[in-house]
């Protein structure tokens, strides 16, 4: 924490537990992608929550968006390098993951 009270563990932590923020990341890391494509490669986000943390993670610097047409609307979005320095942290959540959790057992066995 500096003098000011920021914390940069803190604010790093806030932003990546955000419900979807590391699978738009990683659905990113693959290229860019126009917002339909995007909310196909996360799946399960609702078109509401994921213009919401778009617009979170281009404020911030981490992803950037480009307008390719205005009607209909299109445009597409890739990873800055800020949010390309993010795969080291999901390359640990994965080796960390697949070290020490399991699949569910099937409950219809």
């Amino acid at each position: 924490m500096d003098e000011s009270g920021f914390c940069p563990i803190y604010e790093a932590i806030n932003l990546l537990q955000e419900k979807w923020v590391l699978h738009i990341v990683r659905a990113l890391l693959g290229g860019e992608m126009g917002f339909n494509q995007l909310a196909r490669a996360v799946g399960g986000v609702n078109p509401a929550t994921l213009s919401q943390r778009l617009e979170r993670l281009v404020a911030l610097g981490v992803v950037e968006k480009e307008v390719l047409q205005v009607m209909p609307p299109r445009t597409r979005y890739r990873l800055t390098r800020a949010g390309r320095e993010l795969e080291t942290v999901i390359e640990a959540i994965e080796a960390w993951g697949k070290k020490y959790l399991k699949p569910a057992p099937d409950p219809r066995t």
